[in-house]
């Protein structure tokens, strides 16, 4: 660590926590966070007389407080400003790159189950040609977009573990706001069998009590698919 960069850390320690900018990301997240301060956090450090917010300041200066204009400057015009040599420089370009990247990508929509036949062809990819037993959960937001597909256990040619605690651990740290129970049957045999259902009705009781509701278990095979849903046992 140079002497400016010691004095400068030195200089952020004594803030109040809340005025730092990576604590203040931590503790109101980063929409609070002023374009100086993101780019604060960008360059790590300032100089003896400049803050790391306060160079941030220097930099947008420079730019006409424009992000748009600051993303046109040059390495060589970043490097121009005192306390930002090339390792600084080319942080900011890349992080100004990744905005422009995002920007301009196209925004994937997520796919929305409407029926039992989307969950289903939602889980081929996963279930299809398996010689054993998967119990998977298909996590969905509040327009039945799926978050993800979920595996939760994997088990024998006759039967698989599914544990309530994992799959609603899973729900929980990806904020889902409902979930379709899927498990295949490698046999074939599209009937669910009395530990089924008693599993069914076990995961929508808590799914009720959570606020996470079950809107469906699926048994899939190669051939078709059982919908607990559309047979009435929901």
């Amino acid at each position: 660590m140079t002497n400016d960069d010691y004095l400068s850390s030195r200089k952020i320690l004594s803030w109040a926590e809340e005025d730092r900018p990576r604590e203040k990301l931590m503790l109101k997240g980063k929409a609070a966070l002023s374009d100086a301060e993101l780019i604060a956090i960008l360059i790590g450090s300032g100089t003896v007389e400049l803050s790391a917010v306060d160079l941030a300041k220097v930099i947008l200066q420079k730019a006409g407080n424009n992000l748009n204009e600051l993303a046109k400057l040059s390495l060589k015009d970043l490097t121009k400003i005192r306390g930002i040599g090339e390792a600084k420089g080319i942080t900011i370009m890349a992080a100004l790159e990744l905005g422009r990247r995002r920007k301009e990508s196209e925004v994937v929509r997520k796919p929305r189950i409407t029926s039992s036949k989307d969950c289903y062809e939602q889980l081929r990819p996963y279930l299809l040609d398996l010689a054993h037993e998967e119990f998977w959960v298909l996590l969905l937001n509040r327009a039945n977009e799926i978050i993800r597909p979920v595996q939760i256990s994997q088990g024998g040619v006759s039967g698989t573990v599914a544990d309530s605690k994992i799959i609603f651990k899973a729900a929980i740290e990806h904020l889902a706001s409902g979930m379709i129970l899927a498990h295949n049957h490698p046999s074939g045999n599209l009937r669910p069998s009395e530990a089924d259902k008693d599993l069914t009705r076990r995961i929508c009781a808590a799914g009720k009590l959570l606020d996470i509701p079950v809107l469906d278990h699926l048994i899939f095979a190669d051939t078709g698919y059982f919908s607990f849903m559309d047979e009435g046992l929901m």
